[in-house]
């Protein structure tokens, strides 16, 4: 998809992929033949320059037909380069402009609270995005309000846009963190199914706290020469590079 549209985030979409397969294919209380059934979960992509994963994990999920996935960053196409939920079922909000995930997600968790409601609020975030206040005041909001029903996956690839996090702006101690803003804290494997599985099974991990999973992932997961590297947040691969990538990631 990305290669086709000659667009970006490929880096991103692949530190974020295993997360998404077992999140829809396993954990998510949805329905796609009922996108918007009201008892369903919800999950926000935070980090929505990584739409293209996001699209085809709703596409495999089975929300949309595999087909649609051509429409990806095309002019007259359905499928924005950022993620969008207008017309895409199985997507519930726009995103892109970082940071505004986590605020929704918190709003959308308070309200199945004081509702009654047993659906769970899921948002998938970019370590990068973690810079932003507004997630630190929904952080501390969450926390204040005893959201356990709210669960946050940060794709920590250790990677933001021009250069590593710990030379933009140091996250760590990330953990700590989070538990001092009153959230329970799991750390695991972000490319491990086994392991994420084990952790979202677990939710909520404490009575009365919003739950954060942090999944240590690589930038450009499965593609050897994408592993780990800043280019790889804004270039797309050109043919060449992407029969060498789709064989390597087939060999995994």
């Amino acid at each position: 998809m990305i290669s086709a549209a000659k667009t970006s985030h490929i880096g991103s979409c692949l530190s974020v992929a295993d997360i998404l397969a077992v999140l829809y294919g396993s954990i998510l209380r949805v329905d796609p033949k009922r996108p918007g059934w009201p008892e369903r979960d919800r999950l926000i992509m935070s980090k929505g320059h990584a739409a293209a994963i996001l699209y085809a994990a709703v596409a495999e999920a089975g929300f949309m037909p595999t087909e649609a996935l051509a429409e990806y960053a095309r002019n007259g196409g359905q499928l924005y380069g950022h993620a969008t939920h207008w017309g895409v079922p199985g997507v519930e909000m726009s995103s892109g402009s970082l940071g505004h995930g986590l605020p929704v997600g918190a709003g959308m968790a308070l309200t199945a609270k004081r509702a009654g409601a047993n659906w769970r609020v899921f948002v998938v975030m970019s370590d990068g995005e973690c810079d932003e206040g507004s997630n630190w005041e929904a952080i501390l909001f969450a926390g204040h309000h005893q959201l356990d029903n709210l669960n946050i996956v940060i794709d920590y690839n250790k990677i933001q846009s021009l250069d590593r996090v710990e030379k933009t702006l140091r996250l760590e101690p990330l953990a700590d963190k989070l538990r001092a803003f009153g959230w329970e804290v799991r750390e695991v494997d972000g490319h491990d199914v086994h392991a994420l599985r084990e952790a979202f099974e677990a939710l909520p991990l404490a009575a009365a706290k919003p739950n954060a999973i942090i999944a240590h992932t690589v930038k450009g997961k499965g593609v050897s020469w994408m592993e780990g590297k800043v280019l790889w947040h804004y270039r797309a691969p050109t043919p060449e590079e992407l029969e060498t990538a789709l064989a390597e990631v087939a060999a995994s």
